[in-house]
């Protein structure tokens, strides 16, 4: 990965792609290099959809190697949503077909020229931009079936649905799974606004004659990936439960420990949680011939990401995730599995966050557009997102403008993103989170559930405030290391508690590039990225009362355990101290 692609769509006459080394960037991969290149390319007063912001997709530093979990990929611009620097992370195969490319990043740049829709096509040979506008306003699979058909089953693709085409602030970037099948997303954002905003519908890859990147020192590479899928499969989160059931093994958890915001955070506790778990969700599945254990991409060991057939045995969905249950499911009361899993194709074939979406649908539920558990009125709304009504468009723009326009106070969002699925009164240190994270309300920032409810990587009381800054802090450096890296983020629960995993990790990055890395270093990596995200939202105008929850987390008291957030603002503006 020694080359960046770098495509002008205002180019005179058509864009033009240009293959350019990857220079100061060197060293770099995944979320350290999309926040590197946005903080110092991007002006952070920039318009989100104009010419001068740039989309930057970018594998990670161990993506297409031999190594287990390394497909991940990370997605960065300035969010259309927040207004700040934004990495929206996703599983899929285009991480490691990417890599196994060459490639460090592409980065979409400038602004085009005419309404023409384009599709790129990348192999070992090249790069090949077409128009082609008979692909406008298809949702993703349909996309990706016409691609397949043209490009053969071999290929992998980035693509956009309608939502992204449309520039709503709540658009993904979909990344299709060892299946051909666009069901892994860079949800978090609305950066798949800022691909429409470029006219670019998708991208194809085709790594057909390329071979794994090779490490400097294999023998050593191949024993420490050894060592790393051992502890990994020997770790009850990643070797048990995620296996067995997915992410949504969450469900019974955090309802059992009153953290499952329910009806749009006002309680902690689902009465119909249990019928839309983990647990009952793998029975189903099993029962209609899918399976509760898939792996995204080639090479993951964990096997979190299932298959969910419809009442016919015939395939819906991926296994819908954890948040994903929650956001269409508990938030909204609704406890109906197959209407969920509804819900989360129409996300993902239009091209829409679930979380950001879920979220919306539970404050036009409070505003009155629909009663709290009416699933068909949910799907309504999905679709009007889809396909770009005049609701649909205010509620395609996020709950923020959807509280806005509705007048609703109790509106879940920080830096204007959706909260995920924990209240951040009954799990305090996730609060703390999503409260300084540059991202916005986002957990995989810094997922502090770890230590309050799980109890992996030491034990910090979820319901008071002591300790959480220190929690968050750690995490959310660790964090960026790892999202760096093009790991799965998952690995952390092992990495956590097993020191000879984490070992075996800094032990695979140094036979495959040659180094002396460290746990200082990797801290110290994590610290840098953080930095320059956090310089690119100062710049923007972010200040400290960014780094805040809403005041009503602070005053309303959240059942069953009858708290408030009690982490105090002057500790908040603590956690970038080092």
């Amino acid at each position: 990965m020694d080359k960046i692609l770098r495509i002008d769509v205002g180019a005179e006459g058509a864009p033009r792609a240009t293959v350019v080394p990857v220079g100061e960037y060197a060293g770099l991969g995944g979320r350290a290099l999309t926040s590197a290149i946005v903080s110092k390319e991007v002006p952070p007063l920039c318009h989100p959809l104009g010419a001068e912001n740039k989309l930057v997709i970018a594998p990670g530093l161990l993506s297409g190697t031999a190594s287990a979990m390394s497909g991940r990929i990370s997605v960065g611009g300035k969010s259309p949503l927040t207004g700040g620097i934004k990495e929206a992370n996703s599983g899929g195969q285009p991480s490691q077909v990417l890599a196994r490319l060459g490639y460090s990043a592409i980065v979409l740049e400038g602004k085009p020229n005419s309404s023409d829709l384009y599709k790129i096509f990348i192999n070992k040979d090249g790069v090949k931009i077409s128009v082609d506008n008979s692909l406008k306003m298809l949702p993703n699979y349909d996309l990706i079936a016409k691609m397949k058909a043209e490009y053969g089953d071999k290929v992998s693709c980035i693509s956009i649905g309608p939502v992204g085409e449309m520039k709503m602030a709540s658009a993904t970037v979909a990344f299709t799974d060892m299946e051909q099948r666009p069901t892994r997303h860079a949800g978090r954002g609305g950066l798949g606004a800022v691909m429409g905003s470029k006219n670019i519908k998708v991208i194809v890859l085709d790594d057909t004659g390329m071979p794994m990147r090779p490490p400097k020192d294999p023998e050593k590479f191949k024993d420490a990936n050894k060592r790393f899928v051992d502890g990994l499969k020997n770790h009850p989160v990643t070797g048990q439960g995620l296996p067995a059931y997915g992410t949504n093994v969450l469900t019974n958890i955090l309802n059992e420990v009153g953290g499952y915001p329910t009806y749009n955070f006002k309680q902690g506790r689902f009465d119909g949680a249990s019928k839309i778990s983990g647990e009952t969700q793998a029975e189903t599945e099993k029962t209609r011939g899918a399976n509760p254990t898939h792996g995204c991409h080639r090479g993951c060991v964990i096997q979190c990401s299932g298959t969910y057939n419809d009442k016919d045995g015939h395939f819906l969905t991926k296994q819908p995730e954890y948040e994903t249950v929650w956001a269409h499911g508990g938030n909204c009361g609704i406890s109906d599995l197959d209407k969920i899993a509804m819900m989360d194709f129409l996300d993902d074939t239009y091209g829409i966050d679930t979380i950001e979406m879920g979220a919306t649908i539970a404050v036009a539920m409070e505003a009155g557009l629909a009663k709290f558990g009416d699933a068909d009125a949910a799907i309504q709304m999905i679709h009007e997102v889809g396909k770009g009504t005049h609701l649909g468009r205010i509620l395609g723009s996020g709950a923020a403008v959807t509280g806005k326009a509705f007048g609703i106070e109790r509106v879940p969002v920080v830096k204007g993103q959706a909260m995920p699925a924990y209240d951040p009164r009954a799990v305090q240190g996730i609060g703390v989170t999503y409260a300084t994270s540059p991202m916005g309300a986002d957990h995989t920032a810094g997922y502090a559930v770890t230590a309050n409810v799980l109890k992996v990587g030491g034990d910090v009381n979820a319901l008071k405030p002591e300790g959480q800054i220190e929690l968050s802090r750690n995490l959310q450096i660790a964090t960026a290391a790892i999202d760096s890296t093009g790991m799965c983020l998952f690995i952390a629960f092992a990495v956590l508690d097993q020191p000879d995993t984490f070992q075996a990790l800094l032990d695979m990055l140094n036979a495959f590039y040659g180094l002396n890395l460290t746990g200082d270093g990797v801290t110290e990596l994590g610290k840098k990225v953080l930095s320059m995200e956090r310089d690119f939202n100062a710049r923007a105008g972010f200040t400290p009362q960014h780094d805040r929850l809403p005041d009503y987390f602070k005053t309303e008291r959240f059942a069953p355990h009858n708290v408030t957030f009690g982490v105090k603002d002057e500790d908040l503006d603590k956690v970038f101290n080092w």
